[in-house]
């Protein structure tokens, strides 16, 4: 393959499959017995005809983030099954550091919540042409984008500060990717104003779970997802 200036850029500023190793699910591993034997039922997902309730609570602040991941790490999974066309050697390294900790994340979480679980979502991802580069990278942009506002949005209904700490960590390893994936699209782009507000408190955007699930329902077949009780805390 022969190697393009989009691919030396990645490869010189990101020291390309060494530039996510230090932020590997690998250490997440240690703490997911942890996390399990202390999950508590409070806050049980309910059933629904018409919807997937994500429950109340630490559970349903859980669960919103399991379901996240979840579309993520297929979005990420079908991406490497069927490359794009022209992806770049450094492209699929990256690609494929980036699923590998998406599909980290969300086996985390499954075994975190135990019982308390939502069950296996089914991704739509029919406005995604995985052929092109354009479509996959604007996708990972979108997802990226939105991963990072919602742990943002949602972090300070966490009550128990063992998860709140190891949402913390999740959510520095999504922004490092939506980093990246902007560095991909466009060199010096990995920060702008529509994710962080240029000015005296430099903070990065957060979006309540109402917002986030507008824009993740999209890329759900079946019933929406449906975080309620949360959402109200917002209004």
């Amino acid at each position: 393959m022969k190697t393009t200036t989009q691919e030396s850029n990645v490869g010189e500023r990101m020291a390309r499959r060494s530039f996510l190793k230090f932020a590997g699910a690998g250490a997440m591993a240690a703490g997911v017995a942890a996390t399990a034997a202390s999950c508590q039922k409070h806050g049980a997902v309910v059933s629904d005809p018409t919807q997937i309730g994500l429950g109340e609570g630490d559970i349903g602040v859980l669960n919103y983030a399991y379901a996240l991941e979840q579309l993520e790490a297929a979005f990420y999974v079908q991406v490497m099954q069927t490359p794009y066309t022209g992806m770049t050697a450094a492209e699929s390294a990256l690609l494929t550091d980036i699923r590998d900790h998406e599909v980290a994340h969300r086996e985390f979480f499954k075994a975190a919540l135990s019982t308390s679980a939502i069950g296996a979502l089914v991704p739509n991802f029919t406005s995604i042409t995985f052929t092109s580069r354009d479509s996959v990278l604007g996708a990972a942009k979108a997802f990226e984008d939105l991963g990072v506002a919602a742990y943002n949005g949602a972090g300070y209904l966490i009550k128990d500060v063992n998860y709140l700490a190891l949402a913390g960590k999740i959510v520095s390893v999504e922004a490092r990717h939506a980093a990246l994936i902007r560095e991909i699209i466009t060199t010096n782009s990995f920060v702008t104003s529509d994710v962080v507000t240029i000015g005296s408190n430099s903070l990065e955007i957060s979006k309540s779970p109402e917002v986030v699930l507008a824009t993740a329902n999209r890329f759900v077949s079946g019933k929406p997802l449906f975080f309620g009780p949360v959402v109200q805390r917002f209004q």
